[in-house]
């Protein structure tokens, strides 16, 4: 290779790190920085879709992956129960409490808001999707200081294409009839959570009781 291609190369190969390094880029955790919490409290999702046990499925899937950063999160039932029992019946209507009524209450360090817009199974005529779309908000209790955001995505196909047309159809008419009984949406909740929270460059910092968190670059 003479010195005309190689320099070529090695240009190319610049070129291709950094518009690599520039794809995603950097959070700023500057506010969260400023007061990083120890405990977060999880209201109910508003859902934005016709998925009515969306919620409350979505719900039973985020408190793991916040404990398992490090938080302490207050029990998500007990504090529905809680709400619901003050006259709150619809997640729309538990967020929106002012936060000085949840701060004097209940004395979080920090809420989570989150909101669905999309999930559910989605039918085709020889594969399905099983998809989840969350975005989701972490607020300062004291201040309502937005400390860090992110969106839980996830979609999950049904294998198609292989075999024939034939076999294809087959599969997908199986997979509908397994899917009506067993509903995969709140294993790909599961995996959105895990892909938002755990992103090295966007995700959330690792919290207090997670031994890992005073190397978490996210906090320095």
């Amino acid at each position: 290779m003479n010195r005309r291609l190689l320099l070529a190369a090695l240009l190319v190969g610049a070129c291709l790190v950094a518009s690599g390094c520039a794809g995603t880029p950097a959070y700023d955790y500057s506010a969260y920085r400023a007061d990083p919490p120890r405990s977060i409290l999880v209201l109910p999702p508003i859902n934005n879709t016709v998925a009515v046990d969306a919620p409350y499925v979505y719900l039973s899937t985020v408190t793991r992956p916040l404990a398992e950063a490090g938080y302490y999160v207050y029990p998500v039932a007990v504090v529905d129960a809680f709400m619901k029992d003050n006259g709150l019946s619809e997640p729309a209507e538990m967020q929106s409490v002012p936060l000085s009524k949840i701060d004097e209450i209940i004395d979080p360090d920090a809420v989570l808001y989150a909101t669905i817009e999309d999930w559910g199974q989605k039918y085709h005529v020889i594969s399905s999707d099983t998809t989840v779309d969350v975005n989701v908000r972490l607020v300062d209790a004291d201040t309502g200081t937005l400390l860090w955001d992110g969106s839980a995505r996830a979609v999950e196909g049904s294998n198609s294409g292989q075999g024939g047309l034939l076999a294809a159809v087959v599969v997908a008419l199986v997979d509908q009839i397994v899917d009506t009984v067993d509903d995969r949406s709140r294993e790909v909740a599961r995996q959105a959570n895990l892909n938002m929270m755990g992103a090295r460059q966007t995700g959330l910092p690792l919290g207090p009781y997670n031994p890992d968190h005073v190397t978490d670059p996210r906090r320095q």
